[in-house]
């Protein structure tokens, strides 16, 4: 009976880490969330284009399982109810996101375009295509900055180890290095400084490796807005005035983008060509220079992930692993002699 309850416990943990083992592998190959955002606005798009009028398409998209709901629930429930009784969707849209994170900057770029095109007379099925094309972009582009991260983030998860196998070899060759450090004063000693250095690299790691993340979620949307404006027919100074105020309104991260936005209205000018597709070419190549940026910055993540090895983890492994380790032959050679 006791076998079989052992055996029962057995099979339950392993269950239980077969079941651990299988969430954090889903979590692996969830796909990026701005891909629920573009998921969204394509099926938008769709169901405009086939007549649905824009208030009644995002009740139907309330009850689309084919999208992930954790993530768009109550960004598609805020505008459905907005939608239902005449509000202003795009403001329902953006205040039920949080602007400071990633996910909600790509929200708050939906609500800007269907505020854009709404007001300016724009077809809003053609810009929300557009748009999310744009989205599919950065969703590729964040999935090869996964990919390209993955190597150095998983190198500094393993190095992270090292003291701890440190420990467990030489408890390996029959030397009681957990003894030394728990209950000698030098081995106290190193076990304290061992821990505050890897606690130290553990949070430089992270750090490295937060810095390396791309920091803007929709780059080229104002590119994006102004040439959904002029698609409406708006004139340059009107097409101007309404991206403005809509970037003010929303608190879009776009001040770096004026320049180009000038530059691409100046030569659409000169040259007497309409600007939107210029426009969209622009915020493509802004898109295409972020995505070489973030590969950049992936690549000098495994060079500078070396700086915690060298100045933390290498001398904490000697603290916690090698240390010891002499402090024990040290002893036992003595103990003999005496």
């Amino acid at each position: 009976m006791v076998g079989r309850g052992m055996e029962g416990r057995g099979a339950v943990g392993q269950g239980a880490a077969v079941r651990s083992h299988g969430v954090r592998r889903r979590a692996r190959d969830r796909p990026p969330p701005i891909e629920t955002v573009a998921a969204v606005t394509e099926r938008l798009a769709v169901l405009l284009s086939a007549g649905v009028a824009p208030a009644s398409a995002w009740g139907y998209l309330s009850s689309d399982t084919s999208i992930e709901q954790d993530a768009a629930a109550p960004v598609i429930g805020a505008a459905a109810s907005a939608g239902s009784t005449g509000a202003d969707v795009a403001r329902a849209l953006a205040a039920s996101v949080d602007a400071r994170q990633p996910l909600g900057q790509a929200w708050l770029g939906l609500a800007s375009a269907w505020a854009v095109a709404t007001e300016s007379g724009a077809p809003l099925a053609t810009c929300l295509r557009h748009l999310a094309e744009s989205f599919r972009q950065l969703g590729a582009t964040q999935r090869d900055l996964s990919v390209a991260m993955a190597g150095p983030a998983s190198t500094a998860r393993l190095v992270m180890a090292m003291p701890v196998i440190g420990v467990l070899f030489g408890l390996g060759l029959g030397f009681d290095t957990v003894h030394t450090l728990f209950g000698t004063i030098p081995g106290a000693a190193c076990l304290v400084v061992g821990i505050l250095l890897m606690l130290l690299a553990g949070r430089w790691n992270r750090a490295l490796i937060a810095a390396a993340q791309p920091r803007r979620a929709a780059p080229g949307l104002s590119l994006d807005l102004m040439a959904i404006a002029m698609t409406g027919g708006a004139s340059l100074d009107r097409a101007r005035a309404l991206v403005d105020r809509v970037v003010v309104d929303f608190a879009l991260p776009v001040d770096d983008e004026r320049s180009a936005v000038d530059g691409v209205l100046e030569l659409s000018r000169r040259a007497g060509v309409p600007a939107g597709e210029l426009l969209r070419s622009e915020a493509e190549q802004l898109r295409r220079s972020a995505r070489s940026e973030g590969q950049r910055s992936a690549a000098a993540l495994a060079v500078k992930l070396m700086l915690p090895l060298g100045v933390c983890v290498l001398p904490a492994f000697m603290l916690l692993g090698v240390a010891p380790l002499l402090f024990s032959v040290i002893s036992s050679t003595v103990s003999v002699i005496v």
